[in-house]
């Protein structure tokens, strides 16, 4: 029989997208800048307003012919890998115990900002793990998000493990960085390439091979087709190149990609790609070099280091007509 509801979870159920996305912002200080947009991105890549309509009675083909979804898009069936790309990731066995700890411990009522249940968690997890606390904040937040979204029991279920590369723990989260930061050698003659420079377009910082070139002001969609390894293992939606694409004109919202590095080495945002983004459900957004865009209209001016979500959809404007979820939940997004 499943347990009854901890205060923790009921506290948790009062928090939206926007709420998470809020809390995210008052603790980036406390958050090291390795996972500051990763943070962002998983917030944006696992809304709940989706974890909502997924929770409520229905059709599976209806529901994802009406939302047009496609791939892994539950939460629940990945609970120990979406988050696979923060540097925090390694941490997530201590980090999960650590959540069921706190809240099989939860009594009474909580009150006060959700930051602070985050900061308790890494605070005390980090003196017990002789650990900088700015390196757990990012996860546990995204640990607390799922426990929302999946509820404790389902939670406390999942193995907790992590699949790492024996090389990636060595990398300090400096490392990482100053790779991310990193542009391509020209060459002596470099300056000669002018436009034609060439940059690496890096879609998975745990896999040396996870990468392939591109012009300058190239689209990323454009690039990512010429790679002609068959991708199509790893995600049967890629149909060339490891980016899943459909349209290449911003009117599928298929081919959405979070910039863990380089956001600002893309040609800014235009109307149309902005108001599509909006459309879609990914993120609302005023900034001309956001955490999420779509590839096919995203140019490059550098070497960017992005991560590609496990699904595509079109969810935005419906649930906007959908009488039980708030408009603005529903466009909320990474800034």
């Amino acid at each position: 029989m499943p347990s009854s509801r901890t205060a923790l979870e009921d506290y948790l159920d009062q928090h939206d997208d926007h709420a998470w996305h809020r809390t995210a912002g008052l603790l980036e200080a406390e958050t090291h800048e390795v996972d500051r947009t990763a943070v962002r991105i998983w917030l944006s890549f696992f809304p709940l307003v989706l974890a909502r309509v997924l929770a409520q009675p229905h059709d599976a083909t209806e529901l994802e012919r009406r939302f047009l979804l496609r791939g892994r898009y539950r939460l629940a069936d990945q609970a120990d890998t979406s988050h696979a790309f923060l540097y925090g990731h390694r941490y997530w066995p201590e980090v999960k115990r650590a959540i069921v700890m706190h809240a099989d411990a939860s009594r009474g009522r909580f009150a006060g900002p959700l930051a602070g249940i985050a900061r308790d968690v890494a605070r005390d997890l980090a003196a017990a793990m002789s650990l900088d606390r700015t390196l757990l904040t990012g996860i546990v937040v995204v640990g607390l998000n799922t426990l929302q979204q999946t509820g404790l029991d389902a939670f406390r279920r999942t193995a907790g493990a992590v699949d790492i590369d024996p090389a990636v723990p060595r990398r300090t989260p400096e490392d990482v960085l100053r790779h991310r930061a990193q542009d391509d050698s020209q060459g002596v003659f470099g300056f000669l390439r002018g436009e034609r420079k060439v940059w690496t377009v890096t879609f998975d910082e745990r896999d040396p091979e996870s990468r392939f070139p591109l012009v300058n002001t190239q689209a990323i969609t454009t690039a990512a087709a010429a790679d002609p390894r068959d991708w199509r293992h790893r995600d049967p939606r890629c149909t060339e190149g490891p980016i899943p694409v459909q349209c290449r004109s911003a009117s599928c919202g298929t081919c959405w990609v979070g910039l863990l590095g380089g956001a600002d080495k893309l040609l800014p945002v235009e109307a149309r790609e902005r108001r599509k983004l909006r459309e879609f459900g990914y993120i609302d957004t005023d900034a001309p070099h956001p955490a999420i865009r779509l590839a096919c209209q995203a140019r490059a001016t550098g070497a960017i280091s992005i991560v590609i979500p496990p699904w595509t959809g079109v969810f935005g404007a419906a649930l906007a007509d959908d009488a039980s979820h708030d408009a603005d939940v529903a466009l909320a997004g990474a800034r």
